[in-house]
């Protein structure tokens, strides 16, 4: 969906290093496997597990950014227990906010916010097609991932983090989700952003375009 022009440096080979280190707490003994409407709060109620040891094992993974594919590490579990037998009850992803205080409630996490910003966003995927030939990192260099968004710089600088809402596809946490402006786009201009989903080019055009509400978060 997106053509990018892009000054980026390929990242180095001590950062997969690094990455492959952090990838699994000594601490953890099962992995599970999340599920669409997963929180670190049901999770907890499955295993048995607080929710802060939870939380603990999984430092790199934001509460609201629980997506289905994504493996989370389970403290003090020696086997993974199976959600088809029996299935837990999740709570619904909740969105709730208060204009006065300039409060918006997401995954049961609260963030104080300075704006609010209705846009047109777009998805693109890792295919170097869509990415100006550079293949699957952002303007700085860094690896595309989820919560990864292009934008025009003039209208959402670079370095932002937004809460977005009101989208609605399955490769994409529902109801809201924490995203950062890391990289551009020829076409993101205006109040447009280009939202990054793990998938083939193909599937993630199934996005089209959707109204969007971005709240600029501390």
């Amino acid at each position: 969906m997106k053509k990018r022009f892009l000054t980026a440096k390929i990242l180095t080979a001590a950062l997969g290093v690094t990455l492959a280190m952090q990838a699994t707490p000594i601490h953890a003994d099962s992995v599970h496997v999340a599920k669409d409407g997963d929180t670190f709060y049901t999770l907890s109620k499955t295993y048995g597990v607080g929710l802060s040891q939870l939380m603990n094992a999984n430092p790199n993974i934001e509460a609201n950014n629980i997506y289905a594919g994504l493996k989370l590490n389970v403290p003090g579990q020696n086997t993974v227990k199976a959600y088809a037998d029996p299935a837990p009850t999740l709570i619904s992803a909740s969105l709730n906010v208060d204009s006065d205080q300039k409060v918006v409630e997401a995954w049961g996490k609260s963030y104080n916010y300075t704006k609010k910003l209705q846009v047109k966003a777009s998805a693109y995927s890792s295919a170097a097609s869509e990415n100006g030939g550079w293949g699957a990192v952002d303007y700085f260099g860094n690896p595309l991932e989820l919560g990864t968004i292009a934008v025009d710089p003039s209208v959402i600088p670079l370095g932002t983090k937004v809460l977005i809402t009101g989208h609605s596809f399955p490769g994409l946490p529902k109801k809201a989700f924490v995203a950062t402006a890391r990289d551009t786009g020829g076409a993101i201009k205006g109040n447009r952003i280009d939202i990054f989903v793990s998938g083939s080019a193909q599937s993630v055009s199934d996005f089209g375009f959707q109204n969007v509400e971005l709240y600029f978060i501390n």
